[in-house]
């Protein structure tokens, strides 16, 4: 399995690109997680690429694997990535 691009890999593609520096594109990733952490409550999407969701958990019952007794989980938020059509179409191809 291939390695995952790192941060200063993916700012290099990115100035090489864009024609810009490394620096600048440094700044844009950051800025874009940025804004990602800041808008997840309503839903940010990335064109092309999936959406940030902001989903509440219902509370349920689960089991302690290492005893077999059943746990109350409680409710909480967790935050989803869904990914868009047009990537997974990218990446796995047509059915």
């Amino acid at each position: 399995m291939a390695k995952a691009l790192s941060k200063s890999q993916l700012a290099a593609t990115v100035a090489e690109k864009a024609g810009i520096t490394k620096k600048q594109a440094v700044s844009i990733i950051d800025h874009l997680a940025e804004l990602a952490y800041k808008n997840a409550k309503n839903t940010f999407t990335l064109p092309g690429i999936g959406k940030l969701v902001l989903v509440n958990r219902k509370a349920r019952m689960g089991r302690n694997p290492a005893t077999g007794v059943a746990i109350k989980i409680p409710a909480k938020k967790v935050v989803k990535f869904r990914v868009a059509k047009a990537a997974k179409v990218a990446i796995l191809g047509e059915k």
